[in-house]
């Protein structure tokens, strides 16, 4: 399957928007599996995240959504329908979770390989959200829980993007002949860390709302060598005192940044088309990394951490011109990340 059936393409492009621009200039033998893959992690995260239901009943649709991805006839799910298919937030995210029958199909219709790395991944991300679930029982400021350590944020940013650095690298090598040579177990681990970067830059791009709705992705160790606790971060006046714990942490985003680079300077420059869909999140995420150093506020839950449409435009039209050289290509990364130099952000 080359292609997203044309109903679920349409959805695809309802939920995600960022997405979909990479989606758009993969090569065609790409566009598939991996359109599929994301509509199918779509929907695990839309049942993760309503409200319409109990906690312990969505980590049981989780369940039976992962048991439904060995097969379109799975009887769980009319289940997960009849419990979870309501006034969602987003109406695209309930057409999807209707859309789940021909979803499944989609992926029963792909190729074994295929197939089974897209169980894989699916299979970490449901284990991933499952997991948030069980570390955040609450569901506002109240009920505020926190990360415990490191380790633990390591780990999340793992189960939520890292996995899937993992199978894009591991796709690539199966469906474009010019990735068939990369080290293996290189560029897994490569891709892991570009995911990585990404989701550690969510983290503190999102923590002011995420607090409001219970969850301190902060590990809680770094916040007491610091003299905070959770509680304090819901104060935007904290921000100051959490700045080391922010520069940490955005230093480890910075240095993911720079594999997610060397990431993408290994794939041919025949690969044009692959090479800008991951040049394009690598650039988005660095200046959107130093969007975050220069707000200040960034505990206050009004403050949206956004990069200027303009900006984003301007993101994908010189890395388009740039793409065909590792050198000039280089230097625009090393030009935004060089940005990162001049605040808080450790260097």
């Amino acid at each position: 399957m080359d292609t997203i059936p044309e109903p679920l393409l349409r959805i695809l492009q309802q939920v995600s928007r960022s997405f979909a621009l990479s989606l758009g200039i993969l090569p065609r033998s790409l566009r598939g599996p991996l359109g599929l893959a994301y509509l199918l992690a779509r929907a695990a995260d839309t049942i993760a995240d309503t409200r319409l239901v109990p906690r312990a009943d969505r980590l049981r649709a989780l369940d039976l959504l992962r048991s439904a991805l060995d097969g379109p006839a799975s009887p769980g799910l009319a289940e997960i329908a009849g419990a979870l298919i309501g006034p969602q937030r987003i109406p695209a995210e309930r057409e999807l979770l209707l859309h789940l029958p021909a979803c499944l199909a989609a992926l029963a219709a792909l190729p074994t390989d295929d197939r089974t790395r897209i169980r894989r991944v699916l299979g970490l991300l449901i284990e991933g959200m499952q997991a948030d679930l069980t570390a955040f029982p609450g569901e506002d400021a109240a009920g505020l829980a926190a990360l415990e350590s490191r380790a633990d944020l390591d780990r999340y940013t793992y189960y939520a993007a890292g996995c899937v650095g993992e199978f894009w690298t591991e796709m690539a090598m199966a469906h474009r002949p010019g990735c068939a040579r990369w080290i293996p177990d290189v560029m897994r681990t490569r891709g892991v860390r570009f995911g990585q970067a990404l989701q550690m830059t969510n983290v503190l791009r999102d923590v002011a709302q995420d607090l409001r709705i219970g969850r301190c992705y902060l590990p809680r160790q770094a916040l007491a060598a610091r003299g905070l606790s959770p509680a304090d971060l819901l104060d935007p006046a904290a921000t100051p005192r959490l700045r080391p714990v922010l520069d940490d942490l955005a230093a480890s985003a910075r240095d993911g940044f720079r594999e997610a680079w060397e990431y993408t300077r290994a794939i041919p420059r025949s690969e044009i088309r692959l090479r800008l869909a991951c040049a394009w999140p690598m650039l988005i995420g660095l200046r959107t990394l130093d969007r975050i150093r220069q707000t200040e506020t960034l505990l206050d839950p009004a403050v949206t951490v956004k990069i200027p449409r303009p900006a984003v435009y301007g993101v994908l039209l010189r890395s388009a011109a740039l793409v065909w050289s590792n050198a000039g290509l280089g230097r625009y990364c090393r030009a935004l990340d060089r940005r990162l130099d001049g605040g808080w952000v450790r260097t």
